[in-house]
């Protein structure tokens, strides 16, 4: 039941992300005092409406995205004459740009709230590798199976040294034996090589200390050894593990929240420029081949959400929610029609356009004819369709699971 909670939940957070795009459009373009006629979230037949002022609001039966409808999108349109200065077409470039590019800011917004919400709670990965204690064992075993990589069980009443000496989870170890420890394997490597009474500092709710740990020498198989490989060797060893996430404050995530938000958008924007090359692989993949570097639609993101929430990965749930809406953010401002981007490329091209011949002591030119770029859309809306398809009825046949499921 948890992994159908999670499918409906993240399908939810997509719907709710698509309803803030549209709104995005719908809010700017009314603090511009043009006339929006309809906010409807799905396409097809009409589930329900109601209206408010001049704007009608509903619900369509296809779950496929919204739209809003301002009128004037372009000069080709025919508008009352009463409502020709409120029409699109007759705004400033700039305002009209502002209401195009709305839905993907509104997206961008999404993103960031939504990591600043996993800082403060489930925390962050912690991708860099800070040496931040995640747990402090109640032991540390003295030994080693070699064959399967186990540890052997505990002496009764051992106790590990870093909890003998007060390491608690959450405390950030600045340097062991006087080596500074900027990363995690600073802290493994130094601790392996020490033996007896060793100065670990560590910082505290702010506050640096020192404590003595007493290293305890144990057997264990060399760092990288697989299963099956004899050897074993003497280390120093205190029972503690590090943080694979890192929990903030409200005031200290602002500044991770916005680093890591920077990360996927990088990730986002590599990603999308790989997408042609990944079309093959989408194709094998509904054929049973499984790369895990594959693209997914909304379908086989929610698939994983479920998974992450099955798992209680509350943090990866959030990850793939952020990432989603950025990734969608930065593909909606791709300069091809009929997406946002498009519209916006046209409209700056018009101001261009309009600046030089003015310069030139010229009349501005007639509106960009959009019957003209009709072929170019209907082949984008072809290409767009046919990889979205592609995508679906992969992750329907062959969905990406979390922990190979």
């Amino acid at each position: 039941m948890s992994f159908v909670f999670g499918v409906l939940l993240f399908a939810l957070a997509i719907g709710v992300s698509i309803a803030l795009h549209e709104f995005g459009h719908l809010l700017t373009a009314k603090m511009f005092g043009m006339k929006a006629t309809e906010y409807f979230i799905g396409f097809g037949p009409r589930i329900f409406s109601f209206r408010k002022g001049e704007t009608e609001y509903g619900l369509k039966a296809i779950p496929a995205g919204g739209y809003v409808r301002i009128i004037g999108m372009t000069a080709l349109e025919e508008v009352d004459p009463a409502d020709r200065k409120r029409a699109f077409y007759n705004q400033k470039v700039w305002k009209r740009v502002v209401v195009l590019a709305a839905g993907s800011v509104m997206h961008f917004i999404i993103g960031v709230l939504v990591v600043y919400f996993m800082a403060v709670s489930t925390g962050m990965p912690n991708l860099e590798n800070k040496p931040i204690v995640g747990e402090v064992s109640q032991c540390v075993p003295a030994g080693q199976d070699t064959k399967t990589g186990k540890l052997v069980p505990c002496a009764p009443g051992d106790k590990a040294p870093a909890l003998a000496a007060g390491l608690r989870p959450g405390d950030r170890i600045l340097s062991v034996a006087g080596k500074d420890t900027p990363v995690y394997s600073d802290v493994l490597n130094t601790t392996r090589a020490a033996s007896g009474p060793t100065q670990f500092v560590v910082e505290r709710d702010g506050q640096r200390m020192t404590l003595t740990i007493d290293v305890a020498q144990v057997r264990r198989m060399p760092l990288g050894a697989k299963p099956g490989d004899d050897r074993l060797e003497t280390v120093g060893a205190v029972g503690l593990a590090n943080a694979s996430t890192i929990s903030y404050g409200a005031f200290s995530a602002v500044g991770p929240t916005f680093e890591f938000t920077g990360l996927l958008f990088q990730n986002a924007w590599e990603g999308l420029k790989r997408l042609p090359e990944k079309v093959p692989v989408v194709v094998k993949a509904i054929f049973g081949d499984d790369n895990p570097e594959r693209p997914v639609s909304v379908v086989g993101a929610s698939i994983m959400g479920g998974d992450a929430v099955e798992r209680g990965l509350w943090e990866v749930f959030l990850i793939l929610l952020a990432m989603l809406n950025l990734f969608i953010g930065v593909f909606n401002l791709l300069p091809l029609l009929p997406l946002d981007g498009g519209h916006i490329a046209v409209n700056l091209y018009e101001k261009a356009r309009n600046s030089i011949r003015r310069m030139r002591g010229r009349p501005i030119g007639a509106p960009v004819d959009y019957t003209k770029l009709l072929p170019l859309t209907y082949v984008m809306i072809f290409l767009g369709g046919a990889l979205m398809l592609l995508t679906i009825t992969a992750d329907v046949v062959n969905p990406l699971r979390l922990g190979g499921q």
